[in-house]
Protein backbone atom coordinates (compact mmCIF):
# COMPACT_ATOMS: atom_id res chain seq x y z
CA UNK A 1 0.00 0.00 0.00
CA UNK A 2 1.42 3.56 -0.88
CA UNK A 3 1.33 5.98 1.53
CA UNK A 4 1.69 10.05 0.37
CA UNK A 5 4.49 11.54 2.66
CA UNK A 6 2.09 14.37 5.15
CA UNK A 7 2.95 17.77 4.07
CA UNK A 8 5.26 18.05 7.16
CA UNK A 9 8.82 16.83 5.96
CA UNK A 10 9.27 13.56 7.93
CA UNK A 11 12.24 12.73 10.71
CA UNK A 12 14.30 9.85 9.02
CA UNK A 13 15.25 7.02 10.56
CA UNK A 14 17.21 4.09 9.24
CA UNK A 15 17.91 0.35 10.54
CA UNK A 16 18.27 -2.70 9.15
CA UNK A 17 15.17 -4.67 11.00
CA UNK A 18 12.08 -2.61 11.86
CA UNK A 19 9.83 -4.51 14.20
CA UNK A 20 6.15 -3.37 14.65
CA UNK A 21 4.37 -3.60 18.07
CA UNK A 22 6.27 -3.61 21.73
CA UNK A 23 4.39 -6.69 23.12
CA UNK A 24 6.51 -9.28 24.90
CA UNK A 25 7.42 -10.73 21.19
CA UNK A 26 8.58 -7.50 19.63
CA UNK A 27 10.73 -7.19 22.06
CA UNK A 28 12.06 -10.86 22.10
CA UNK A 29 12.75 -10.57 18.65
CA UNK A 30 14.64 -7.01 18.99
CA UNK A 31 16.71 -8.33 21.27
CA UNK A 32 17.29 -11.48 19.05
CA UNK A 33 18.26 -9.94 16.57
CA UNK A 34 20.88 -7.31 18.45
CA UNK A 35 22.63 -10.91 19.87
CA UNK A 36 23.28 -11.60 16.04
CA UNK A 37 24.53 -7.93 15.82
CA UNK A 38 21.96 -6.59 13.52
CA UNK A 39 20.30 -3.61 14.44
CA UNK A 40 16.92 -2.93 14.77
CA UNK A 41 14.15 -0.40 15.37
CA UNK A 42 11.23 -1.54 17.74
CA UNK A 43 7.85 0.41 17.55
CA UNK A 44 4.83 1.01 19.49
CA UNK A 45 1.80 3.15 19.29
CA UNK A 46 1.15 3.17 22.66
CA UNK A 47 4.53 1.41 25.07
CA UNK A 48 5.41 -1.48 26.11
CA UNK A 49 2.58 -4.27 26.59
CA UNK A 50 0.35 -2.13 25.74
CA UNK A 51 -2.35 -5.13 24.49
CA UNK A 52 -2.54 -8.69 25.27
CA UNK A 53 1.18 -8.73 27.12
CA UNK A 54 0.23 -6.46 29.48
CA UNK A 55 -3.02 -7.67 30.39
CA UNK A 56 -3.09 -11.53 31.25
CA UNK A 57 -2.49 -13.31 34.17
CA UNK A 58 1.00 -13.22 34.35
CA UNK A 59 0.77 -17.12 34.26
CA UNK A 60 4.17 -18.71 33.09
CA UNK A 61 2.12 -22.09 31.95
CA UNK A 62 3.94 -25.31 32.96
CA UNK A 63 1.20 -26.44 29.57
CA UNK A 64 -1.01 -28.62 31.59
CA UNK A 65 -3.60 -26.03 31.35
CA UNK A 66 -3.59 -26.83 27.27
CA UNK A 67 -3.17 -30.97 27.76
CA UNK A 68 -6.54 -31.78 26.56
CA UNK A 69 -7.10 -29.49 23.87
CA UNK A 70 -3.47 -28.69 21.74
CA UNK A 71 -1.10 -31.12 23.51
CA UNK A 72 1.84 -29.60 20.87
CA UNK A 73 1.29 -26.16 22.78
CA UNK A 74 1.53 -27.41 26.19
CA UNK A 75 4.70 -29.66 25.04
CA UNK A 76 6.01 -26.32 23.86
CA UNK A 77 4.78 -24.29 27.03
CA UNK A 78 6.60 -27.14 29.31
CA UNK A 79 9.54 -26.81 27.27
CA UNK A 80 9.68 -23.22 27.06
CA UNK A 81 8.93 -22.12 30.99
CA UNK A 82 11.48 -24.29 31.69
CA UNK A 83 14.08 -22.35 29.39
CA UNK A 84 12.96 -19.39 31.20
CA UNK A 85 12.99 -20.57 34.99
CA UNK A 86 16.89 -20.79 34.14
CA UNK A 87 17.56 -17.95 31.85
CA UNK A 88 15.29 -14.76 33.37
CA UNK A 89 14.83 -15.66 37.26
CA UNK A 90 14.29 -12.71 38.22
CA UNK A 91 11.51 -12.21 36.29
CA UNK A 92 9.92 -14.97 37.62
CA UNK A 93 8.30 -16.08 40.73
CA UNK A 94 8.70 -20.01 40.76
CA UNK A 95 5.12 -20.67 42.89
CA UNK A 96 4.16 -24.06 41.71
CA UNK A 97 0.43 -25.04 40.63
CA UNK A 98 -2.12 -26.60 41.90
CA UNK A 99 -5.42 -28.24 39.44
CA UNK A 100 -8.72 -28.80 41.74
CA UNK A 101 -11.70 -30.27 41.11
CA UNK A 102 -14.70 -29.68 43.27
CA UNK A 103 -17.95 -31.44 44.19
CA UNK A 104 -19.75 -31.63 40.92
CA UNK A 105 -16.56 -31.50 38.37
CA UNK A 106 -16.61 -34.59 35.74
CA UNK A 107 -14.78 -37.27 37.54
CA UNK A 108 -13.61 -38.27 33.89
CA UNK A 109 -11.78 -35.41 33.14
CA UNK A 110 -9.61 -35.52 36.34
CA UNK A 111 -8.83 -39.73 35.82
CA UNK A 112 -7.20 -38.33 31.94
CA UNK A 113 -5.52 -35.61 33.31
CA UNK A 114 -2.38 -37.16 35.00
CA UNK A 115 -1.42 -39.10 32.25
CA UNK A 116 -2.18 -36.30 29.88
CA UNK A 117 0.56 -34.25 31.60
CA UNK A 118 2.75 -37.72 31.40
CA UNK A 119 2.62 -37.83 27.72
CA UNK A 120 3.47 -34.12 27.04
CA UNK A 121 6.28 -34.16 29.53
CA UNK A 122 4.99 -32.50 32.58
CA UNK A 123 5.74 -33.29 35.81
CA UNK A 124 2.12 -34.24 37.59
CA UNK A 125 1.69 -35.38 41.43
CA UNK A 126 -1.33 -36.67 42.47
CA UNK A 127 -2.24 -34.92 46.13
CA UNK A 128 -5.01 -35.86 49.16
CA UNK A 129 -7.87 -33.45 49.67
CA UNK A 130 -6.14 -32.92 53.18
CA UNK A 131 -2.54 -32.27 51.27
CA UNK A 132 -3.74 -29.66 48.89
CA UNK A 133 -6.11 -27.78 51.52
CA UNK A 134 -2.72 -27.91 53.93
CA UNK A 135 -0.70 -25.95 51.25
CA UNK A 136 -3.71 -23.66 50.30
CA UNK A 137 -6.12 -23.29 53.32
CA UNK A 138 -8.42 -21.09 51.30
CA UNK A 139 -9.66 -23.98 48.71
CA UNK A 140 -12.85 -25.37 48.82
CA UNK A 141 -14.10 -27.89 51.25
CA UNK A 142 -16.10 -29.28 48.58
CA UNK A 143 -12.65 -30.23 47.07
CA UNK A 144 -12.99 -33.83 45.58
CA UNK A 145 -9.46 -33.53 43.68
CA UNK A 146 -6.34 -32.22 43.04
CA UNK A 147 -2.85 -32.22 41.48
CA UNK A 148 0.08 -30.46 41.53
CA UNK A 149 2.18 -28.91 38.74
CA UNK A 150 5.26 -26.55 38.10
CA UNK A 151 3.16 -23.50 37.31
CA UNK A 152 4.88 -19.80 37.99
CA UNK A 153 4.08 -16.44 37.70
CA UNK A 154 6.21 -14.01 35.15
CA UNK A 155 6.10 -10.44 35.68
CA UNK A 156 5.74 -9.57 31.39
CA UNK A 157 6.84 -5.56 31.82
CA UNK A 158 9.95 -6.74 33.31
CA UNK A 159 11.03 -9.33 31.29
CA UNK A 160 9.63 -6.60 28.08
CA UNK A 161 11.96 -3.95 29.32
CA UNK A 162 14.74 -6.11 29.81
CA UNK A 163 14.85 -7.36 26.53
CA UNK A 164 14.43 -3.95 25.02
CA UNK A 165 17.43 -2.88 27.69
CA UNK A 166 19.47 -5.29 26.43
CA UNK A 167 18.91 -5.09 23.21
CA UNK A 168 19.68 -1.45 23.23
CA UNK A 169 22.87 -1.54 25.22
CA UNK A 170 24.45 -4.60 22.65
CA UNK A 171 24.95 -2.61 19.54
CA UNK A 172 22.18 0.81 19.94
CA UNK A 173 18.88 -0.93 18.45
CA UNK A 174 16.49 1.65 19.26
CA UNK A 175 12.49 1.72 20.98
CA UNK A 176 10.63 4.56 19.99
CA UNK A 177 6.81 4.53 22.12
CA UNK A 178 3.91 6.50 21.05
CA UNK A 179 4.83 5.64 17.05
CA UNK A 180 1.76 5.15 15.21
CA UNK A 181 2.32 2.84 11.80
CA UNK A 182 0.52 4.59 8.81
CA UNK A 183 1.10 2.85 5.91
CA UNK A 184 4.08 1.73 3.77
CA UNK A 185 5.82 2.48 0.95
CA UNK A 186 6.23 -0.32 -1.43
CA UNK A 187 8.22 -1.01 -4.56
CA UNK A 188 9.70 -3.89 -6.47
CA UNK A 189 8.10 -6.13 -4.66
CA UNK A 190 9.73 -4.98 -1.12
CA UNK A 191 8.51 -2.61 1.66
CA UNK A 192 11.06 0.53 1.19
CA UNK A 193 9.93 2.58 4.37
CA UNK A 194 7.52 2.95 6.80
CA UNK A 195 5.07 5.87 7.01
CA UNK A 196 4.81 6.53 11.11
CA UNK A 197 3.58 9.37 13.19
CA UNK A 198 4.39 10.69 16.86
CA UNK A 199 1.03 9.68 18.26
CA UNK A 200 1.75 13.05 21.04
CA UNK A 201 3.53 15.85 18.68
CA UNK A 202 1.73 14.61 15.26
CA UNK A 203 5.08 14.77 14.00
CA UNK A 204 5.71 12.71 11.01
CA UNK A 205 8.27 10.07 10.94
CA UNK A 206 9.81 7.85 8.10
CA UNK A 207 11.80 4.45 8.47
CA UNK A 208 13.82 2.88 6.10
CA UNK A 209 15.07 -0.75 6.45
CA UNK A 210 15.81 -3.83 4.87
CA UNK A 211 13.63 -6.24 7.06
CA UNK A 212 9.75 -5.40 8.40
CA UNK A 213 8.46 -7.71 11.62
CA UNK A 214 5.03 -7.34 12.02
CA UNK A 215 4.76 -8.52 15.67
CA UNK A 216 1.61 -6.56 16.01
CA UNK A 217 -0.17 -8.83 18.40
CA UNK A 218 -3.88 -8.34 17.96
CA UNK A 219 -3.46 -5.72 15.28
CA UNK A 220 -1.03 -7.38 13.35
CA UNK A 221 -4.17 -8.79 10.43
CA UNK A 222 -4.41 -4.85 10.99
CA UNK A 223 -0.47 -4.22 9.88
CA UNK A 224 -0.32 -7.19 7.27
CA UNK A 225 -3.65 -5.20 5.17
CA UNK A 226 -1.59 -1.57 5.74
CA UNK A 227 0.87 -3.60 3.55
CA UNK A 228 -1.34 -5.29 1.10
CA UNK A 229 -1.45 -8.78 2.60
CA UNK A 230 -4.29 -10.50 2.84
CA UNK A 231 -2.89 -13.72 4.58
CA UNK A 232 -3.29 -13.08 7.99
CA UNK A 233 -6.51 -14.23 9.18
CA UNK A 234 -7.29 -13.53 12.97
CA UNK A 235 -9.87 -13.71 15.03
CA UNK A 236 -10.54 -11.76 18.76
CA UNK A 237 -11.30 -13.49 22.05
CA UNK A 238 -11.96 -10.58 24.81
CA UNK A 239 -10.49 -11.93 28.04
CA UNK A 240 -11.63 -10.14 31.20
CA UNK A 241 -9.74 -10.63 34.60
CA UNK A 242 -9.66 -9.12 37.99
CA UNK A 243 -7.14 -7.86 40.42
CA UNK A 244 -7.93 -8.55 44.03
CA UNK A 245 -5.70 -6.30 46.53
CA UNK A 246 -3.91 -8.97 48.39
CA UNK A 247 -2.30 -12.09 47.34
CA UNK A 248 -4.93 -14.97 48.77
CA UNK A 249 -3.14 -17.82 47.99
CA UNK A 250 0.74 -18.80 47.60
CA UNK A 251 0.59 -20.49 44.44
CA UNK A 252 -1.67 -20.74 40.85
CA UNK A 253 -4.98 -22.16 41.45
CA UNK A 254 -6.40 -24.04 38.48
CA UNK A 255 -10.07 -25.84 37.92
CA UNK A 256 -9.22 -29.33 36.98
CA UNK A 257 -11.89 -29.20 34.37
CA UNK A 258 -11.78 -28.47 30.66
CA UNK A 259 -10.95 -24.79 30.14
CA UNK A 260 -13.43 -22.14 30.70
CA UNK A 261 -14.71 -18.84 32.52
CA UNK A 262 -12.82 -17.91 36.31
CA UNK A 263 -10.64 -21.23 36.47
CA UNK A 264 -7.30 -19.54 37.31
CA UNK A 265 -6.55 -17.77 40.26
CA UNK A 266 -2.90 -16.04 40.35
CA UNK A 267 -0.78 -14.57 42.94
CA UNK A 268 1.15 -11.50 41.13
CA UNK A 269 3.62 -10.43 44.04
CA UNK A 270 1.40 -8.40 45.90
CA UNK A 271 -1.92 -9.01 44.36
CA UNK A 272 -3.92 -11.98 43.14
CA UNK A 273 -5.52 -12.35 39.62
CA UNK A 274 -8.85 -14.06 38.91
CA UNK A 275 -10.18 -14.56 35.38
CA UNK A 276 -10.77 -15.23 32.69
CA UNK A 277 -13.59 -14.89 30.65
CA UNK A 278 -13.56 -15.54 26.35
CA UNK A 279 -15.86 -13.22 24.61
CA UNK A 280 -15.78 -13.12 20.88
CA UNK A 281 -15.03 -9.34 19.93
CA UNK A 282 -14.89 -7.36 16.42
CA UNK A 283 -13.80 -3.82 17.77
CA UNK A 284 -9.90 -4.10 18.79
CA UNK A 285 -10.85 -0.44 19.85
CA UNK A 286 -13.68 -0.76 22.05
CA UNK A 287 -12.76 -3.06 24.78
CA UNK A 288 -13.71 -3.55 28.06
CA UNK A 289 -15.17 -5.55 31.17
CA UNK A 290 -18.73 -5.80 31.84
CA UNK A 291 -20.48 -6.20 34.68
CA UNK A 292 -22.10 -10.10 33.31
CA UNK A 293 -18.19 -10.84 33.24
CA UNK A 294 -17.15 -10.01 36.28
CA UNK A 295 -20.48 -11.85 37.91
CA UNK A 296 -19.33 -14.80 35.41
CA UNK A 297 -15.82 -14.85 36.76
CA UNK A 298 -16.74 -14.45 40.36
CA UNK A 299 -19.41 -17.06 40.96
CA UNK A 300 -17.00 -19.31 39.12
CA UNK A 301 -13.86 -18.63 41.37
CA UNK A 302 -15.35 -19.08 44.41
CA UNK A 303 -16.42 -22.96 43.67
CA UNK A 304 -12.80 -23.22 44.10
CA UNK A 305 -11.79 -20.66 46.58
CA UNK A 306 -15.05 -19.23 48.50
CA UNK A 307 -13.04 -16.27 49.95
CA UNK A 308 -13.11 -14.84 46.53
CA UNK A 309 -17.17 -14.21 46.81
CA UNK A 310 -16.84 -11.69 49.29
CA UNK A 311 -13.23 -9.87 48.43
CA UNK A 312 -12.47 -6.61 47.60
CA UNK A 313 -11.22 -6.03 43.77
CA UNK A 314 -9.35 -3.17 42.80
CA UNK A 315 -9.69 -3.16 39.56
CA UNK A 316 -10.82 -5.18 36.31
CA UNK A 317 -9.67 -4.88 32.56
CA UNK A 318 -9.57 -6.69 29.59
CA UNK A 319 -7.29 -7.48 26.67
CA UNK A 320 -7.80 -8.91 23.56
CA UNK A 321 -6.19 -12.59 22.62
CA UNK A 322 -5.21 -12.81 18.76
CA UNK A 323 -6.38 -16.61 17.71
CA UNK A 324 -5.70 -18.34 14.46
CA UNK A 325 -8.09 -18.63 12.33
CA UNK A 326 -8.48 -21.56 9.82
CA UNK A 327 -10.44 -25.35 10.26
CA UNK A 328 -10.04 -25.11 14.00
CA UNK A 329 -12.71 -25.69 16.22
CA UNK A 330 -15.51 -23.11 16.54
CA UNK A 331 -15.09 -22.57 20.20
CA UNK A 332 -11.68 -19.82 21.23
CA UNK A 333 -11.58 -21.77 24.19
CA UNK A 334 -10.46 -24.98 21.72
CA UNK A 335 -8.42 -22.79 19.14
CA UNK A 336 -4.96 -23.76 19.01
CA UNK A 337 -2.45 -21.72 20.93
CA UNK A 338 0.16 -22.50 19.39
CA UNK A 339 1.76 -19.95 17.01
CA UNK A 340 2.19 -19.13 13.12
CA UNK A 341 5.00 -17.42 11.04
CA UNK A 342 3.99 -16.00 7.79
CA UNK A 343 6.91 -15.06 5.50
CA UNK A 344 4.26 -13.23 2.77
CA UNK A 345 6.42 -14.26 -0.02
CA UNK A 346 3.03 -15.55 -1.49
CA UNK A 347 1.56 -12.31 -1.54
CA UNK A 348 4.27 -10.71 -3.40
CA UNK A 349 6.31 -9.15 -0.44
CA UNK A 350 9.79 -10.84 0.18
CA UNK A 351 11.60 -8.52 3.23
CA UNK A 352 8.13 -8.73 5.34
CA UNK A 353 6.65 -11.43 7.89
CA UNK A 354 4.24 -11.35 10.90
CA UNK A 355 4.28 -13.29 14.01
CA UNK A 356 1.07 -14.22 15.22
CA UNK A 357 -0.85 -15.91 17.96
CA UNK A 358 0.93 -18.20 20.64
CA UNK A 359 1.04 -16.99 24.79
CA UNK A 360 3.26 -15.47 26.98
CA UNK A 361 5.05 -18.14 27.77
CA UNK A 362 6.54 -19.27 24.44
CA UNK A 363 7.29 -15.69 23.53
CA UNK A 364 10.80 -16.52 23.30
CA UNK A 365 10.74 -19.45 21.00
CA UNK A 366 8.63 -16.86 18.47
CA UNK A 367 10.96 -14.63 18.92
CA UNK A 368 13.85 -16.87 17.49
CA UNK A 369 12.06 -18.56 14.86
CA UNK A 370 10.85 -14.87 13.75
CA UNK A 371 14.91 -13.76 14.19
CA UNK A 372 15.84 -17.25 12.59
CA UNK A 373 13.86 -15.99 9.10
CA UNK A 374 15.06 -12.44 9.14
CA UNK A 375 18.82 -13.06 9.39
CA UNK A 376 18.78 -15.23 6.97
CA UNK A 377 16.97 -12.56 4.39
CA UNK A 378 19.54 -10.68 5.89
CA UNK A 379 22.79 -13.21 4.95
CA UNK A 380 23.36 -14.15 8.29
CA UNK A 381 23.41 -17.42 9.16
CA UNK A 382 24.63 -17.19 12.95
CA UNK A 383 22.46 -19.57 14.85
CA UNK A 384 20.72 -17.44 17.72
CA UNK A 385 21.74 -17.57 21.15
CA UNK A 386 18.22 -16.70 23.31
CA UNK A 387 17.87 -20.66 24.50
CA UNK A 388 21.47 -19.93 26.10
CA UNK A 389 22.37 -16.75 26.99
CA UNK A 390 20.60 -15.48 30.22
CA UNK A 391 18.58 -12.24 30.25
CA UNK A 392 20.56 -9.77 32.25
CA UNK A 393 19.21 -8.23 35.17
CA UNK A 394 18.68 -5.10 34.06
CA UNK A 395 18.06 -1.52 35.80
CA UNK A 396 15.02 -0.52 33.32
CA UNK A 397 12.84 -3.55 35.08
CA UNK A 398 14.08 -3.31 38.78
CA UNK A 399 11.19 -1.13 40.45
CA UNK A 400 8.07 -3.44 38.57
CA UNK A 401 9.39 -6.19 41.07
CA UNK A 402 6.77 -6.09 43.70
CA UNK A 403 7.71 -5.69 47.09
CA UNK A 404 11.46 -4.81 45.67
CA UNK A 405 10.94 -1.51 45.87
CA UNK A 406 11.84 -1.34 49.80
CA UNK A 407 14.75 -3.00 49.56
CA UNK A 408 16.18 -1.00 47.10
CA UNK A 409 15.07 2.26 49.13
CA UNK A 410 16.62 0.80 52.19
CA UNK A 411 19.96 -0.18 50.07
CA UNK A 412 20.30 3.73 49.20
CA UNK A 413 20.07 5.22 52.96
CA UNK A 414 18.98 8.44 51.76
CA UNK A 415 16.67 10.08 54.25
CA UNK A 416 16.12 12.71 51.74
CA UNK A 417 15.26 10.10 49.03
CA UNK A 418 11.13 10.68 50.34
CA UNK A 419 8.58 7.76 49.40
CA UNK A 420 6.02 8.98 46.79
CA UNK A 421 4.02 5.69 46.40
CA UNK A 422 3.24 4.44 50.03
CA UNK A 423 1.00 0.79 48.90
CA UNK A 424 4.39 0.15 47.08
CA UNK A 425 7.07 1.71 48.85
CA UNK A 426 8.58 3.80 45.67
CA UNK A 427 10.80 6.94 46.02
CA UNK A 428 11.90 9.84 44.32
CA UNK A 429 14.88 7.81 42.67
CA UNK A 430 12.77 5.43 40.72
CA UNK A 431 11.13 7.99 39.42
CA UNK A 432 14.19 9.92 38.66
CA UNK A 433 15.78 6.64 37.22
CA UNK A 434 12.93 5.84 34.80
CA UNK A 435 12.86 9.19 33.00
CA UNK A 436 16.06 9.38 32.63
CA UNK A 437 15.69 5.81 30.71
CA UNK A 438 12.78 7.29 28.90
CA UNK A 439 12.80 5.74 25.28
CA UNK A 440 14.80 6.66 22.50
CA UNK A 441 12.29 10.00 20.63
CA UNK A 442 10.39 10.65 23.87
CA UNK A 443 8.86 13.72 24.89
CA UNK A 444 11.33 15.24 27.99
CA UNK A 445 9.17 13.79 30.34
CA UNK A 446 7.52 10.53 30.67
CA UNK A 447 3.79 10.57 31.06
CA UNK A 448 2.89 9.24 34.49
CA UNK A 449 0.88 5.99 32.73
CA UNK A 450 4.56 5.25 31.40
CA UNK A 451 6.20 5.45 34.65
CA UNK A 452 3.28 3.24 35.93
CA UNK A 453 3.85 0.82 33.57
CA UNK A 454 7.88 1.14 34.33
CA UNK A 455 7.20 0.72 38.53
CA UNK A 456 4.63 -0.39 41.16
CA UNK A 457 3.52 3.52 40.70
CA UNK A 458 -0.28 3.27 40.80
CA UNK A 459 -0.42 -0.53 41.46
CA UNK A 460 -1.71 -0.51 45.05
CA UNK A 461 -4.89 -0.41 46.65
CA UNK A 462 -5.40 2.93 46.27
CA UNK A 463 -4.71 2.53 42.35
CA UNK A 464 -3.06 5.82 42.05
CA UNK A 465 -4.90 8.60 44.55
CA UNK A 466 -2.36 9.63 46.50
CA UNK A 467 0.83 8.79 44.48
CA UNK A 468 -0.37 10.15 41.82
CA UNK A 469 -0.35 13.55 42.96
CA UNK A 470 2.94 12.96 44.76
CA UNK A 471 4.79 11.97 40.98
CA UNK A 472 3.07 14.80 39.33
CA UNK A 473 3.92 17.33 41.95
CA UNK A 474 7.41 15.69 41.71
CA UNK A 475 7.75 16.43 38.27
CA UNK A 476 6.86 19.72 38.26
CA UNK A 477 9.01 20.77 40.77
CA UNK A 478 11.49 19.20 38.73
CA UNK A 479 10.24 21.00 35.51
CA UNK A 480 9.29 18.22 33.51
CA UNK A 481 5.29 19.56 33.60
CA UNK A 482 5.04 23.29 32.50
CA UNK A 483 1.98 25.12 33.09
CA UNK A 484 -1.27 23.51 33.91
CA UNK A 485 0.61 20.06 31.86
CA UNK A 486 0.87 18.16 35.07
CA UNK A 487 -2.82 18.57 35.99
CA UNK A 488 -3.39 17.52 32.31
CA UNK A 489 -1.19 14.24 32.74
CA UNK A 490 -3.16 13.55 36.25
CA UNK A 491 -6.86 13.64 34.68
CA UNK A 492 -4.88 11.33 31.56
CA UNK A 493 -3.80 9.19 34.48
CA UNK A 494 -6.53 8.98 36.25
CA UNK A 495 -9.00 8.31 33.33
CA UNK A 496 -7.19 5.65 32.43
CA UNK A 497 -7.27 4.11 35.73
CA UNK A 498 -11.00 4.40 36.20
CA UNK A 499 -11.40 2.44 33.43
CA UNK A 500 -10.37 -0.80 35.66
CA UNK A 501 -12.04 0.50 38.82
CA UNK A 502 -16.25 2.03 37.93
CA UNK A 503 -17.20 -1.78 37.63
CA UNK A 504 -15.78 -3.14 40.71
CA UNK A 505 -17.13 -0.01 42.88
CA UNK A 506 -18.86 -1.69 45.84
CA UNK A 507 -18.30 -2.02 49.47
CA UNK A 508 -14.90 -0.94 50.51
CA UNK A 509 -13.84 0.22 46.95
CA UNK A 510 -17.01 2.27 46.77
CA UNK A 511 -15.47 4.05 50.37
CA UNK A 512 -11.89 4.79 48.26
CA UNK A 513 -13.65 5.64 45.54
CA UNK A 514 -15.33 8.48 46.80
CA UNK A 515 -12.00 9.75 48.28
CA UNK A 516 -10.44 9.79 45.26
CA UNK A 517 -13.18 11.56 43.26
CA UNK A 518 -12.74 14.26 46.65
CA UNK A 519 -9.17 14.60 45.64
CA UNK A 520 -9.26 15.09 41.99
CA UNK A 521 -12.76 17.08 41.51
CA UNK A 522 -13.11 18.64 44.68
CA UNK A 523 -9.35 19.50 45.36
CA UNK A 524 -7.70 19.58 41.80
CA UNK A 525 -11.01 20.04 39.82
CA UNK A 526 -9.88 17.92 37.45
CA UNK A 527 -13.40 17.17 36.01
CA UNK A 528 -13.54 21.06 35.00
CA UNK A 529 -9.95 21.05 33.34
CA UNK A 530 -11.04 20.76 29.90
CA UNK A 531 -13.99 23.30 30.08
CA UNK A 532 -11.14 25.73 30.43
Amino acid sequence: MNTPVPETAATNLETEVLIIGGGVTGAGVMRDLALRGIHCVLIDKVDLCAGASGGNHGLLHSGARYVTTDLDAAIECRQESERLKRLAPQCIEDTGGLFVAVEGDDPGFAGRFAQLCGTAGIACDELTVAEARRLEPQLSDKLVKAYRVPDATVDPFHLALANVDHARSLNGSIYRSHTELLGFEVADGEIRAAQCRDSRSHKPLRIRARQFVNAGGAWAMKIARLAGCADVDLRYAKGTLLVHHERITRRVVNRLRPPGDGDILVPGGTVSLLGTSSTRVQDLEQVGPTVEEIDLIMREGSAMIPALAGARYTRAFSRVRPLLQGGGPASDRAASRGFALIDHRAQGLANFCTITGGKLTTFRLMAQKTADLVAARLGKREPGTTASVALPDAEAGRWTEPGAAPRHWVKLNDPSDLILCECEMVPQSAVDSIVASAPDGAAPAMSLEAISLRSRIGKGPCQGSFCGIRVASYLYDQGHFRDRAGLAALRDFFDERFKGQRLVTWGAQAAQMELAEALQCGLLGLDSLEAE
